[in-house]
């Protein structure tokens, strides 16, 4: 599932250069993220940076918007076509 911005948020904006797929943006009243983009950090790294940076603990699962890991990786590489070679899933 993509990840969600809570109202903790203290828009700090530490999360937003951590992301990969640059799919979290300043929004009005916290940071926002753009489910078309979010792979949870899924073909970059183990955990979910933006979650790892997070000094409010603001960043949660959401939960409408549940995908697998086969749908995260699908998503990746349609994001990133020229990573197709990279591979290494587990």
């Amino acid at each position: 599932m993509a990840m969600l911005i809570a109202e903790e948020c203290i828009l700090c904006g530490a999360c937003e250069p951590e992301c990969p797929n640059q799919a979290i943006m300043e929004g009005e009243e916290v940071y926002e993220v753009d489910f078309d983009l979010c792979t949870e950090c899924v073909g970059f790294y183990d955990e979910q940076q933006c979650v790892l940076v997070c000094p409010v603990d603001a960043v949660i699962f959401d939960p409408d918007h549940r995908e697998t890991r086969e749908q995260l990786k699908a998503k990746y590489l349609r994001l990133h076509p020229e990573r197709q070679a990279i591979g290494g899933w587990d």
